[in-house]
């Protein structure tokens, strides 16, 4: 058995606090709004059931998922605010198929998650098949941040007009909340799988990554040197 030697890697500081801030707010408002929004949809408990005693459990939820929500729209805000005020590796310049060089590092990613190379593109922010996603993901935060709003203040003049000029009818805008809720559920299924695949099969640490803010970069990756420390790492 051939022994492979140890490959010098660094840590690179990528993901400032401001955007580690907005992916666990988004994450935990996120996880609770769907939990308190399958059940508004869809309640398998109801206050029949307590009789003389009223639990207010539809109340509470719906308590629960607007103030979430709240959190959930704050968290857009900063990411907003980070595709241009953000780091280099934060703005959409960076992570968006816009140029050749970011095209053809798309084509090589989805080659890498179909298993058609075994070479992993080392990249000092987001590659560029997972910003596009995150981009959509934003885009579809916004829509899913208006209908809620939408849906909450029907009787406000200005969101009244503004919703129905978007979504048309309060009905047509829940349908689209409704489907942007599973498309959500999809996406976290698929973002944590690829996430612990990616720890598996990739020297990045992108999972403590969303901790510590930083990922492990090959040496003979270019990078400015202030944001280096070098530790041996083997692969």
């Amino acid at each position: 058995m051939i022994r492979k030697e140890p490959r010098l890697y660094y840590r690179v500081f990528v993901w400032s606090g401001t955007l580690r801030l907005f992916h666990w707010t988004l994450a935990f408002s996120t996880f609770i709004l769907i939990l308190t929004g399958i059940y508004i949809h869809y309640p398998p408990i109801t206050t029949k059931w307590a009789e003389f005693k009223p639990l207010y459990i539809m109340a509470t939820l719906r308590y629960w998922h607007f103030a979430a929500g709240y959190f959930f729209i704050c968290a857009l805000a900063v990411r907003f605010y980070l595709f241009f005020a953000g780091n280099q590796y934060e703005r959409p310049t960076d992570f968006l198929p816009i140029n050749k060089r970011n095209l053809k590092s798309l084509v090589y990613n989805i080659k890498f998650y179909l298993y058609l190379t075994d070479e992993h593109e080392c990249r000092m922010g987001h590659t560029i098949l997972a910003g596009t996603i995150y981009f959509v993901l934003f885009i579809c935060g916004v829509v899913m941040g208006l209908t809620g709003l939408y849906l909450l203040y029907p009787e406000t003049p200005t969101i009244a007009k503004i919703g129905h000029e978007l979504f048309g009818t309060p009905q047509q805008a829940r349908l689209i909340h409704y489907l942007l809720n599973w498309f959500f559920i999809f996406f976290i299924l698929v973002h944590l799988y690829i996430a612990i695949w990616n720890d598996f099969n990739a020297p990045d640490a992108i999972i403590s990554g969303a901790f510590s803010g930083s990922k492990m970069m090959p040496a003979d990756l270019e990078c400015p040197v202030e944001e280096l420390e070098k530790i041996p790492f083997e692969k």
